[in-house]
């Protein structure tokens, strides 16, 4: 079936059971980002392939939410179906509440999936539904009624991350939970996410696309733990890995059952953000809850001293295949035949020659002249475009190794530039440049500090629709909170917590001209103490990333000295890091791409 059919037989799956609206989120059953093939249908229902969007469909019309990031790839990929483009946080649109609330009648009925929203969401639907007494039909997955061919749920086997790499064992990291959960004053402690699940247990897996996860879920007591999961998937050096810890296995659909029979006198402990609304709801009323923030979160999210040296020696190899891919793309153009798919799998082939590499942290963006626009642009065969000595090509990759998880956008010049293009590429750069330099007290968080970057960008009277930077995971999720760049808050994002010692962020602003181009620079940071005086802890990034920035499309007459210093001293550095582990004629193309300015 192609869209509209979908839609249609959606459609009547809702008349039969009397319900007005439908709503298919992104998620699985644990919000992810990215979600494993059986839980995409939302692609399914829509068309729509960007990692982020909640689709809505009555039986006259159909939406679909996203965010700035993917508007432009919406609205090709909605074109010709029965669902409309509703821009987030912009002028004019309604949320997917407001909509609902407006188009349901009174008494009517909204039907979603309770596994694939949030306890937030879920309430935040009740509260919105309560005036005109709309009923929410919240435990029946209806898309699976008309996906004959969905896909099976994974069945990989998980792996042991040796401390080696993690840095903290299992009962190390279970006794700093137990040490919040009394803090708290609670008992129990259900944890619903996949990265925080494998985090505390030192394991990683295959489940879910790009993000190394197992589908699981666990639950923390004061002297017992229980890990919700195909026990199949563990292997006896991961069970051994336990240590003297009590961890009962059970189904991964148990987790439900478990719930229900939490005693009265439980108090449990759970992070509304992070569980879904059906596992909420199956906890009785008179368990009492305490709502916090899972304790992982922050936990993860500054890196242990291990986890910092080992992801700088990731980066090391991600920047020995990221500048052998600019050496390979830069000397080739014109040559030989090379579109954005073939681009991008010799950058992927390079990565997996690295020791220790994993898999790909997301899905590479390789977007050439105007598809460089969109944000979030995946070539297919019939959008590719072949690369011509001309024009720019937007490449954002990264992957996971045994040492960490890389993240870096590179714009690469293809030919001769105009000088408002080299201007747009010199103001991006620059952009990238004063935030990497920022020092500031520590209790900042982002929004603080995002006026450094989005200062260049916005002098021209342009502005870039997404953050600046995000929390990037330690082999687990490419974008990981609490803490990133952007200018206002977006609650859902959970980036607001202040920056952190340990704390590995990126750093990408951006330009971005619908049908003409599009340029991002992007390297991360990690966080780290300058001195502490009278006036208080002073805080710092340290860049991790590297690549050479291609130097064709600056125009040095447009940086500063503070930024021309360190656009040089960068670029020494990368040559003495990289260099050493290039072929000689390598190594003098490198040479002239890092030479001073």
């Amino acid at each position: 079936m192609n869209v509209t059919e979908r839609v249609a037989a959606l459609r009547k799956v809702m008349a039969e059971k009397g319900i007005d609206a439908y709503m298919v989120p992104s998620a699985d059953f644990h919000q992810s980002e990215y979600v494993g093939e059986y839980f995409k249908a939302r692609r399914y229902i829509s068309g729509f392939t960007g990692s982020a969007g909640t689709v809505v469909i009555t039986q006259d019309d159909g939406g679909l939410w996203t965010d700035g990031r993917y508007f432009i790839q919406a609205e090709t990929q909605l074109k010709g179906s029965p669902i409309r483009l509703f821009k987030i946080n912009e002028p004019g649109y309604p949320t997917v509440e407001e909509y609902l609330a407006d188009v349901v009648p009174e008494g009517g009925t909204v039907g979603f999936d309770g596994r694939v929203i949030p306890v937030v969401e879920g309430k935040a639907l009740e509260e919105a539904f309560a005036k005109k007494n709309i009923k929410m039909h919240d435990g029946e997955d209806l898309i699976d009624l008309i996906w004959e061919d969905r896909p099976a749920m994974s069945e990989e086997k998980a792996f042991l991350l040796d401390v080696k790499y993690a840095g903290e064992s299992f009962e190390s990291k279970l006794e700093r939970i137990r040490k919040t959960m009394r803090e708290n004053g609670a008992n129990v402690h259900v944890i619903a996410t996949l990265d925080e699940v494998a985090w505390l247990f030192n394991i990683r897996g295959n489940d879910v696309v790009y993000t190394p996860v197992i589908l699981g879920y666990a639950a923390v007591t004061l002297d017992k733990v229980y890990l919700f999961m195909d026990e199949r998937k563990l292997n006896d050096e991961i069970k051994e890995s336990f240590g003297k810890v009590t961890v009962e296995i059970r189904p991964y659909n148990d987790v439900y059952d478990y719930v229900k029979n939490l005693s009265p006198e439980e108090i449990v402990m759970i992070d509304p953000e992070r569980m879904n609304y059906k596992l909420y709801k199956s906890i009785p009323a008179e368990v009492s809850k305490v709502e916090a923030e899972n304790p992982a979160v922050l936990m993860k999210g500054m890196k242990n001293e291990v986890e910092i040296a080992n992801t700088r020696n990731a980066y090391i190899k991600d920047g020995i295949a990221c500048t052998k891919f600019m050496y390979w793309l830069k000397t080739n153009i014109g040559k030989m035949k090379i579109t954005e798919i073939s681009a991008a799998d010799e950058l992927e082939r390079l990565r997996r020659e690295q020791e220790g590499f994993i898999d790909l942290s997301f899905e590479t963006i390789a977007g050439y002249k105007e598809h460089a626009a969109m944000m979030h642009y995946a070539a297919t065969p019939e959008t590719e475009y072949e690369l011509k000595p001309e024009g720019m090509l937007l490449v954002d990759s990264g992957g996971h190794y045994y040492e960490g998880t890389t993240d870096i956008t590179r714009t690469y010049v293809l030919g001769e530039l105009s000088d408002e293009l080299k201007t747009h590429y010199t103001t991006v750069l620059r952009s990238m440049i004063d935030l990497s330099l920022a020092k500031f007290l520590y209790g900042c968080r982002g929004y603080n500090l995002d006026i450094l970057a989005r200062q260049p960008v916005w002098d021209l009277g342009l502005d870039f629709k997404c953050g600046t930077g995000h929390g990037v995971g330690y082999i687990l999720s490419v974008h990981e909170g609490p803490t990133g760049f952007r200018w206002y808050i977006v609650p859902e994002k959970h980036e607001t917590h202040p920056f952190e010692e340990g704390m590995i962020i990126t750093n990408e602003p951006g330009i971005y001209i619908e049908g003409s181009h599009g340029i991002r620079t992007e390297n991360q940071l990690i966080v780290k103490k300058a001195e502490k005086n009278e006036n208080g802890q002073f805080m710092e990034f340290e860049n991790i990333t590297m690549s050479p920035i291609d130097l064709d499309g600056i125009n040095p007459e447009l940086l500063t000295k503070r930024e021309r210093d360190y656009l040089n001293a960068y670029h020494k550095q990368v040559y003495d890091v990289i260099g050493p582990h290039l072929t000689e004629e390598e190594r003098d193309w490198l040479k002239e791409y890092t030479r001073e300015v």
